[in-house]
């Protein structure tokens, strides 16, 4: 039985693969892997290495447990020259993939620029359709995660950096008309939310940059914040020594994967001081397990990953 890789993927052209999102292709029985493309290896004013990314797709032809990189995502150019974009969200409705893709115009130095989340379609992952540009909370917000409710509603959470970066979330009932609801999470700043049903209960993680808090709730509106947080100390495996960054989890029938991104060379938790090696990153893939009610992760546990 083979065995997932450790580290689990690495970007072969700038080494900067964060922000994971995993689904499976339809048309080729293959999963895919989208990714933000940071370009760790450049030297460039302030946080430009962060910006002016593509959005670069891995595959796995083996359930999960090791991923090929073959390219990025076309058609996503939006404004004139060279942009940004983070932290997709792919989801299959129908025929259709659909994408909701952080952006921000240009390669900014800092951090003081508006952000958006944007709209594409697709019928293979890899050749997108612009949709539109969401209408949301603020001129502010990255990082969106789409589940669909019992109801047939789907929503959508994401971070508003202009509202405490709290987690704010929006309805809709076709997956292009998005109605503004409230606020899911504001008890400390964080990022990168995502919502998945395991074990009986939903679950809501964050990336508050020091490990992944944890959120549980019966109907998806209303979150209970659980004690202690997850993938919050160093593990054992090459690349996985420092606390996990923005992930995203993968149920099927009886497991739930967590795919997450680590800098295993960085000193400090701040991009904008990071230099050299300290920018380089790395996929990693670990199981969750509900224990007693709680959500918990054994990151140094060799697991065989079947995501299908």
């Amino acid at each position: 039985m083979k065995t997932a890789n450790a580290p689990l993927f690495k970007d072969p052209i700038h080494n900067g693969a964060a922000d994971p999102v995993v689904i499976y292709n339809e048309e080729t029985g293959t999963h895919y892997m989208l990714y933000t493309a940071r370009r760790a290896d450049v030297e460039e004013e302030g946080v430009m290495w962060v910006h002016g990314t593509d959005i670069g797709i891995a595959e796995s032809k083996d359930n999960g447990n090791s991923w090929e990189y073959i390219g990025i995502c076309k058609g996503l150019e939006y404004g004139e020259g060279k942009n940004t974009y983070w932290a997709p969200e792919v989801i299959r409705f129908g025929e259709l993939y659909h994408m909701y893709v952080s952006y921000v115009p240009g390669i900014p130095a800092d951090w003081n620029h508006p952000r958006y989340i944007l709209h594409y379609t697709s019928k293979n992952l890899i050749d997108w359709n612009f949709e539109s540009k969401l209408n949301l909370s603020s001129e502010k917000i990255i990082d969106a995660c789409v589940f669909r409710l019992p109801d047939g509603i789907f929503r959508m959470w994401y971070k508003d950096e202009r509202n405490g970066s709290h987690t704010y979330f929006a309805d809709s009932k076709d997956l292009y008309n998005w109605e503004v609801k409230d606020c899911a999470a504001d008890d400390v700043p964080h990022e990168g939310a995502n919502v998945f049903e395991f074990g009986g209960k939903y679950w809501l993680i964050t990336d508050c940059w020091s490990g992944l808090d944890v959120y549980y709730s019966d109907d998806l509106t209303t979150w209970t914040k659980q004690s202690g947080r997850i993938l919050d100390v160093g593990g054992t495996r090459e690349d996985d020594g420092v606390i996990a960054n923005h992930a995203d989890v993968y149920v099927t029938d009886n497991n739930a994967y967590i795919f997450y991104f680590t800098h295993p060379d960085r000193q400090k938790n701040m991009l904008e001081n990071n230099i050299g090696n300290e920018r380089r990153t790395s996929i990693q893939v670990a199981e969750l397990e509900v224990k007693d009610g709680v959500l918990v992760c054994d990151r140094n546990k060799d697991i065989s990953v079947k995501l299908k």
